[in-house]
């Protein structure tokens, strides 16, 4: 297993890396602003997992294909864009009908899930992610104790904990600051409409940058 040294190193890169406000960041504020309180932290919820899922894919070597092939690494980043763009594009479209949303009670469990699959997708598709793991995470793990992916493993714990904290706190604050426009349909509207434009603003910003070798 990793030292404690090890463990608080990482630890305090990832907290420097996670703090300034990234991909998930925004895409957890647009959904905030978007959707509200419940629909941000549904969306951490799912990103986490989804991130995980990339701590698990470099721990079974699937990084280091992405990292060393510019075609795998843009495709992912362009897929992930295109979703993104897609999702803002939605959320616009739907903005007239957040005030009915907000007041009725249908398909409560079902949006819930279909929150958390649309933030599962937007973490796993995330190359600069998988890119961060697959080059970092190898530069914490003490090879001399063996059991490596079992250590990456724990490396993503870490990551992702501090990670699922700070999009909460992001998610909440931006949720907080919703309710003085849902005293208004047409606040509320305006609001949705810049939710919507900060995922297709992250898509594109997603799209233009990444790997050019």
């Amino acid at each position: 297993m990793p030292s404690t040294d090890r463990l608080l190193a990482f630890a305090a890169m990832s907290f420097l890396l996670i703090v300034v406000p990234g991909p998930s960041v925004l895409f957890v504020i647009g959904r905030a602003l978007a959707q509200g309180r419940r629909a941000a932290l549904t969306s951490v919820l799912g990103n986490t997992l989804g991130a995980y899922t990339l701590v698990v894919a470099v721990a079974l070597g699937v990084g280091t294909l992405v990292e060393r092939s510019v075609l795998v690494f843009t495709a992912l980043k362009l897929a992930g864009a295109a979703y993104l763009v897609y999702l803002g594009t939605k959320a616009i479209r739907g903005r007239r009908s957040l005030p009915a949303a907000l007041t009725g009670g249908g398909a409560t469990a079902h949006g819930g899930l279909r929150t958390l699959g649309e933030g599962f997708a937007v973490g796993v598709a995330n190359p600069k992610t998988i890119v961060f793991f697959a080059a970092v995470l190898p530069q914490f793990v003490d090879r001399d104790q063996g059991h490596v992916a079992v250590q990456m493993l724990l490396l993503g714990v870490v990551f992702n904990a501090i990670a699922l904290a700070s999009d909460s706190v992001w998610g909440l604050a931006a949720a907080t600051a919703r309710g003085w426009f849902v005293r208004s349909p047409q606040r509320l509207a305006l609001v949705g409409g810049v939710g919507g434009l900060t995922m297709i603003g992250l898509g594109v910003t997603v799209a233009a940058t990444g790997r050019t070798e």
